[in-house]
Formats: C-alpha cells, sequence, structure tokens
C-alpha cells in the first residue's frame, strides 16, 4: 500500500526542498508502537534513564551545526533563534537527567506496619510508576525544544516510558535527524531504538492517540487539532491523559498609574515582546488592555514606533502566513477597531507586523468583538484601551485560560501603595498558569519551580510541559502492601540508597539507616 509522500519545504519560498519520508501507515504506527512497548522493561533503570538523556544531548550538541542548518532550512527562525534553542533542548535533556538520578518524582512514602493503631496498619509502601508507552505530537514552532527531543519525550524518558513521536509536518527533516540521534543515544548506552521512534502523517497521528497501547499523549499545537486528539483520547475504550498546549491569549493588564510613570518603556517592550519571532512564540502577549488618556497614548506611540521598525518575518510556513493575513484583516474590518501599524502580508512570503486599538468597552459584553478575544497566531497584539478601572475587570471575566498573564504597575503600587494590584493580580492568578510583574512573557525558563500551563483552551490538563515537575504527567502511584522485601521494587526497599522519601511521617532527604 503506496502513502503520500512526505516533503521538506522551504518557507522562505513555498518550495519543496526533498522528499524525506512517507507517510505511515496504521501498520506502520501499530509496528512503533509495539516495538516501543516491548522496550519499556529496558527503561526501568533509572542510571540508564540519566545515561540516555545525558547522551542524547551530548549527541545533539556534537550534531549542533548540521541540526541548527536542517532546522533552519525548514522554518527560517534563523540560526541566532535556533542556536539557542539547541542549547535549551540540550539543557533540559540533561536537567532531567539529574531528576532521575535525585529520585524525588518517585515520591516515596513508608508507612510500616502498626499493629498498635485502631484499627491496625499493614506495612504500606508508596511509589509512582511509569505509564507505558508515550505519544508525542511536535509544535510547529519549536522544532527541537518542543518536538522530536523536547520536554515531552525528555520528561516521558525521564519517567521511564518509551516515546512515538508524531513529528510536524513543517519541519520533517530535523525531525528525521533529530530522531536518528536519539536511537543512536540509545544503541550507545546499551538500550533498545526503540525506546523513541518517529511516524509522519495527519492519519498516523489518528492512530497513535487511539492505538490501545500508547497509554498518554503530549501535544503542542492548534485549538482545533489539539481538541480532535484530546476528544479521541476520550473516546477510547480506555481513555489516556492527553496533556495538551492548545492556545494562549497572554493577557496584559497595565494600570493607570503604571502607564503614568512609564508609558513609553511599556509600549517599546510590548513591541519588542510581541513581534519577537515573528510573533510565533505561545507566550506571545496578544491581548493588552491598557488605559485611554495621556499613559495610554505614550504606551502606543512608543508601540507604533517599535512595531513599525521591526522588518517583515517569514511565518513557519504559507498555511500559517494565509491564517494569519485572513486573520488580521477580519478583525480590523470590525466597527471601532483602529490599526495605527497595520499587520498583513509583507511580500509574497513574508508578513509585517501590526497592532490593533478598540474600546476596552466594546469588549464587555458578547458580540462581534468577541474574535479579538481569541489567539491569532503571528506578530499581532490588540490594545484593548479602558475609559474606566471597572472596564478592567469586565473583560478579564470573558477571556479564556491562558499560559501568562501579566500586570504592570508602578513603583507605588509593587510597593503596596495605592490602587487595587493586588486585586488585578489574584484575577489574573485566575487566568493563567505563570503570572508576571513588570516584565513580559516571552521565553520559558527550564527551572524546577517552572510552571507552562493554565486553564482551558491553554493546556488539557493541570500539569506542566515545562520545567521538573512535567515529568509527573507520566506516572502514576501504586502501593504496595505486605509485600515482602525482595519482592519490592528496589526503592521501596528498607535498605534502599539515593531515593528521598516519607517514613512514618518524617521527611528523609536521604534514606534512613535501617
Amino acid at each position: 500500500m503506496s502513502t503520500a509522500p512526505v516533503w521538506s519545504v522551504d518557507p522562505r519560498t513555498g518550495k519543496p526542498r526533498e522528499q524525506v519520508a512517507a507517510e505511515a501507515t496504521d501498520q506502520e504506527v501499530d509496528e512503533a508502537v509495539r516495538a516501543a512497548w516491548a522496550a519499556r522493561g529496558a527503561l526501568a533503570d533509572r542510571s540508564v534513564r540519566a545515561a540516555l538523556l545525558r547522551t542524547a544531548a551530548e549527541l545533539l550538541d556534537g550534531a549542533g551545526a548540521h541540526v541548527v542548518e536542517a532546522a533552519d532550512a525548514e522554518t527560517a527562525l534563523g540560526p541566532v533563534r535556533l542556536t539557542g534553542e539547541l542549547a535549551r533542548t540540550t539543557a533540559q535533556l540533561r536537567a532531567f537527567a539529574d531528576v532521575v538520578d535525585e529520585g524525588a518524582f518517585l515520591d516515596v512514602r513508608i508507612d510500616h506496619a502498626d499493629a498498635d493503631r485502631t484499627p491496625p496498619w499493614p506495612d504500606l509502601r508508596r511509589m509512582k510508576v511509569p505509564l507505558g508507552v508515550v505519544a508525542v505530537y511536535s509544535a510547529s514552532n519549536f522544532p527541537l525544544a518542543f518536538s522530536v527531543p523536547g520536554g515531552d519525550t525528555a520528561s516521558a524518558l525521564a519517567a521511564g516510558c518509551p516515546v512515538v513521536v508524531k513529528a510536524h509536518p513543517a519541519h520533517p527533516a530535523t525531525s528525521e535527524l533529530c530522531v536518528s540521534l536519539l536511537r543512536r543515544a540509545a544503541v550507545r548506552v546499551g538500550l533498545p531504538a526503540d525506546v523513541v521512534a518517529l511516524v509522519h502523517g495527519f492519519d498516523a497521528g489518528i492512530a497513535l492517540v487511539r492505538h490501545p497501547l500508547v497509554a498518554a499523549a503530549g501535544f503542542t499545537g492548534s485549538v482545533r487539532g489539539g481538541r480532535a486528539l484530546f476528544d479521541a483520547a476520550a473516546a477510547r475504550p480506555v481513555p489516556i491523559p492527553f496533556h495538551g498546549e492548545l492556545g494562549s491569549l497572554n493577557p496584559v493588564v497595565v494600570t493607570e498609574d503604571a502607564a503614568q510613570e512609564r508609558g513609553e518603556a511599556i509600549g517599546a517592550g510590548l513591541g519588542a515582546s510581541m513581534t519577537l519571532g515573528v510573533g510565533q512564540f505561545c507566550t506571545k502577549p496578544g491581548f493588552v488592555l491598557a488605559p485611554a488618556g495621556a499613559g495610554g497614548d505614550a504606551l502606543v506611540k512608543a508601540l507604533t514606533v517599535a512595531v513599525s521598525d521591526s522588518e517583515a518575518g517569514v511565518m513557519l510556513d504559507h498555511r500559517m502566513r494565509d491564517a494569519f493575513v485572513a486573520g488580521v484583516a477580519e478583525r480590523a474590518s470590525l466597527d471601532g477597531v483602529g490599526a495605527p501599524v497595520t499587520p498583513g502580508a509583507g511580500g509574497e512570503h513574508t508578513v509585517s507586523a501590526g497592532f490593533l486599538t478598540v474600546p476596552a468597552a466594546v469588549l464587555a459584553s458578547p458580540g462581534p468583538h468577541d474574535l479579538l478575544l481569541e489567539e491569532c497566531f503571528g506578530p499581532v497584539t490588540v490594545v484593548a484601551l479602558y475609559a474606566h478601572p471597572s472596564e478592567i475587570g469586565a473583560v478579564l471575566s470573558r477571556l479564556p485560560g491562558n499560559l501568562t498573564a501579566t500586570l504592570q504597575v508602578s513603583a507605588g503600587e509593587a510597593a503596596g501603595g495605592s490602587g487595587g494590584a493586588a486585586e488585578l493580580l489574584d484575577s489574573l492568578s485566575g487566568l493563567a498558569g505563570r503570572v508576571l510583574v513588570d516584565g513580559w512573557p516571552t521565553g520559558v525558563a527550564v527551572a524546577p519551580a517552572q510552571h507552562h500551563g493554565g486553564p482551558y483552551p491553554a493546556t488539557t490538563s493541570t500539569s506542566t510541559s515545562v520545567g521538573a515537575t512535567a515529568v509527573e504527567r507520566w506516572l502514576r502511584p501504586v502501593v504496595y502492601q505486605s509485600t515482602p522485601e525482595a519482592l519490592l521494587p528496589v526503592e521501596l526497599r528498607e535498605g534502599a540508597v539515593g531515593v528521598p522519601r516519607w517514613v512514618d511521617g518524617r521527611f528523609f532527604p536521604t534514606p534512613p539507616v535501617s
């Protein structure tokens, strides 16, 4: 049975570069999943998992020039941006290796038998175990950090789960290169290459989420595509967890005092953030509530300068470019919407950045302007100008869930002076998984305390896809009751070393001496 070829396309010209692979058949998806399932036992040893992650990072770094060249040819993101993304990707792999070594993610808890309790307690030993094969759906805008060697793959392998990745059609050659490096890393540390596999094609993605041996899925992409897969995961005879990142408006609220104090600086910062990467970051600030009046005027003026000075850019592919051009045109045509800098087509293959303005009052109740409250992927933001602070709450109450929310305050408000900054911050925390004050949301630090997620449609679960706790998505707890020592997992035995644990209600950073 022949399947459609998979081509690598140059987004700078729209022309095919090379045929990379063919779309996977249902049989090929089944073979990839079954091979991954058969390899899951090989990942049981945590020291081997850590070695795999570090070796993968080493091989990616070693092939860095080739990886960056391949990714730039397919995404037009540029060598500087992609070199930084590769560094983030390999640092992430090493960070998860450290997580595996440390072992706290296992959440080991031991309650020894206690016959004196009423009723008596048996011996109970609890830890988290891997779910099984994880399906990973690559993102278009991060061909490395959120794709084949990215956070979903790294965290799943750290948890002990084999991975089958569905490649994004925007960068298939980069995906093939990266999976070859990960599979080579697996073999180098003594694991089957099939702990990581790759498939191509839309139908393959559907077959993957429906496969009975797939135990969980991670997705980064559009609301439409993510919701379809989420529904498929829930409709299975045995539903599975689906951790999807679908879309985010990333609202910004600028207080009157902040605009009066530093409106020009806020406008310049907003312009830099919303045009970064041709506006293709999932954390791009796409909606801003700013005061009408002098402070807001200074913000809009500075934003106009910053956006006007930005160069036209190439989006990830022509489909996204066309959607951006159509989306901004539809928004700009709404009554009362202004365009100080008109966003749209910058050339045959490029787009130009811009922003729209609208009175905040028209967004306080349902109507045709609700389109402005939906994400538009690309270099555009909407500035809603409020005449009175009461309009802020009215508009915020109508926003969907987000990855981030930002509050810009004055020095006095930051120090706890007059104003309702604390109340605004509380309102924003109900809308997003990461709340910033006097900063910009583009850029997500890969840190232990990071949370990259938020209420729907930002994500379909309460977990994070960035940071150390991302590993928790691919685990489930199991309690062993009255189990002989020799039959227990190594981490639950009395003499186990190197795993933090709770024992009889007390926390031990390192295991107590038995």
